[in-house]
């Protein structure tokens, strides 16, 4: 009956009826009336706790919501940053492209400032990382000052962007700094950088500072494991890219070298 009053007091006065909330109000009121007189600070504490418990349920639902936006907010950056460079795309192609590289930077760094700017954790970082590295292509300085900043971070972020300075170092051809960066995150042992791919780059940057027998001996452990490598079930592994960039170096370095490596399963060949 008082429910029943209620709604019609409610619909009297023009406001919309919320069924929760007059549920939620008969509930109090029917524990109301078993505490009477028996213990009001008990009932007192259930309805904290019902409120802690509301407010907590609207708090993981925003943050829900914020995560997913913030994520499609992200996705949608990343795409930009990624898309086709083309001067005359095909009209029928629907896929998003840009007439310069130029162009899509600019779009790339505005798409993930607005991230930067509504977002908080982990996207406000990772949003920063993509500026810093579309960052290098029109103000180089600036670009490798936010990815020195960045690469003072610790996790996923930390860890791209130092590979991202190295990276950018062995482009500016200072290979002792890009040779430090790259052993730096080897030995970290993150797993966020494929050993696999700091080796190459390490191989690489050997090579340019003529420490050619060094490059070789990275080269050939690389391709030897990859060669090697089984699942679990015992079954051979393809190779990656890498390995077999590796093995094309290997073989143009030190031919000798390069024939002492285990036979290739043709099972590991992977066509790109």
């Amino acid at each position: 009956m008082a429910q029943k009053k209620k709604l019609e007091r409610e619909n009297t006065l023009g406001k919309p009826v919320d069924r929760f909330q007059s549920a939620a109000d008969e509930r109090i009121e029917t524990l109301g009336k078993r505490f009477e007189g028996k213990g009001r600070p008990i009932l007192y504490g259930l309805l904290a706790l019902l409120g802690v418990a509301i407010i907590g349920g609207i708090i993981y639902s925003y943050s829900q919501r914020s995560a997913v936006a913030a994520q499609t907010a992200l996705g949608k950056a990343i795409d930009i940053h990624t898309a086709q460079v083309s001067p005359s795309p095909d009209p029928k192609n629907t896929e998003l492209t840009f007439p310069n590289d130029k162009e899509r930077t600019e779009k790339a760094i505005a798409a993930f400032e607005e991230v930067t700017a509504k977002y908080g954790s982990p996207h406000k970082e990772k949003a920063q990382y993509f500026i810093a590295v579309n960052r290098l292509k029109l103000d180089r300085a600036a670009g490798i000052q936010e990815l020195e900043n960045l690469s003072k971070n610790s996790g996923e972020v930390g860890t791209l962007s130092k590979f991202a300075l190295a990276e950018a170092k062995y482009a500016d051809g200072k290979y002792d700094e890009a040779a430090a960066g790259y052993n730096e995150l080897l030995q970290a042992k993150t797993g966020i950088i494929a050993d696999e791919t700091l080796n190459f780059a390490i191989a690489q940057t050997y090579e340019k500072q003529g420490k050619t027998d060094e490059a070789v001996d990275i080269y050939f452990n690389l391709v030897k494991a990859a060669r090697e490598a089984k699942d679990a079930e015992g079954q051979p592994v393809p190779q990656s890219q890498t390995a077999r960039e590796a093995s094309t170096k290997l073989e143009k370095l030190a031919p000798a070298r390069y024939a002492q490596l285990p036979a290739e399963s043709a099972d590991r060949i992977v066509n790109f």
